[in-house]
């Protein structure tokens, strides 16, 4: 059965890189308006479950439905992932999210006052000229921010927004997100603050490689569900392969609550307590 409209369904969803899996067996669905937190250890597959939303992870097994949003998700990775150096004014870098709307090869002049607006609207007001090497990681996910909001996408995907980030920033990128959502848009993001979670996000996917809950937040974040993602994510075999199906097995139908022994085959041995990279 396919996703409804405005819905990113996910059918027993592997991700990976060359062969190993980063997520599998990933059951569940996005709906339209959902303001979703991706919760997990480091290297629990929360930027790879976005990668693969957008597309730039492949699936390794099962699929992604996202009906009738073709052009319609933005996605922000994680600052560390962006080339600062590159000399780009910060009107030009809030620019670049009209190019699905205009194309790379068109000026964006026309598009100036709607340009400054959104810089307004992130508190940059005066910056549009500025390199953006000169920004402080505040002030550049800011314009980062101001970008996405010229994009005016349905779906927003968020990779770490807040990682690096002053506190003030953090409050009023999060009032920016609950505007969003108050327009009935679709927000993902990767957090790692739980405070920020259980005070902003109404819903939860604990990921360890697999899901460990996904739900209400409250429920979702309980001393036993953190406990169980640390130990699956210690115990993951960074060299396993893909958890292979009979011929005719339907895809694994997990809950959005697993009890205790829901483990694959990717674990083995003793845990062993290592950092891990959503990406190579």
């Amino acid at each position: 059965m396919s996703a409804p409209a405005g819905a990113i369904a996910l059918h027993g969803l592997t991700l990976g890189y060359d062969r190993h899996p980063a997520v599998h067996h990933l059951d569940g669905t996005i709906r339209p308006g959902a303001l979703l937190a991706l919760v997990g250890p480091n290297g629990a597959g929360k930027s790879t479950l976005l990668k693969g939303i957008v597309g730039e992870v492949p699936c390794l097994d099962g699929r992604i439905d996202r009906p009738d949003l073709a052009g319609a998700i933005a996605y922000l990775p994680q600052s560390a992932e962006i080339d600062r150096g590159f000399p780009l004014r910060v009107l030009d870098l809030v620019a670049m999210g009209l190019w699905r709307r205009i194309g790379p090869w068109r000026r964006a002049a026309p598009y100036r006052d709607r340009l400054i607006e959104a810089l307004g609207l992130v508190g940059l007001v005066g910056f549009e000229d500025r390199p953006i090497g000169t920004l402080s990681g505040g002030q550049f996910q800011r314009a980062l921010f101001a970008r996405l909001i010229v994009q005016d996408a349905r779906v927003i995907l968020l990779d770490e927004p807040f990682t690096g980030v002053d506190g003030r920033t953090s409050a009023d990128l999060l009032r920016l997100i609950g505007a969003w959502h108050g327009q009935g848009r679709t927000i993902v993001a990767a957090l790692h603050d739980l405070a920020q979670v259980r005070g902003h996000f109404p819903e939860t996917l604990l990921l360890a490689r697999e899901p460990v809950a996904w739900g209400p937040t409250e429920a979702v974040l309980s001393p036993h569900n953190l406990a169980r993602a640390q130990t699956l994510s210690e115990a993951w075999d960074e060299d396993a392969a893909i958890c292979g199906r009979a011929a005719g097995e339907t895809p694994h139908a997990h809950s959005h609550a697993h009890g205790p022994g829901h483990d694959h085959p990717h674990h083995h041995g003793p845990a062993q307590p290592h950092e891990h990279r959503d990406a190579p």
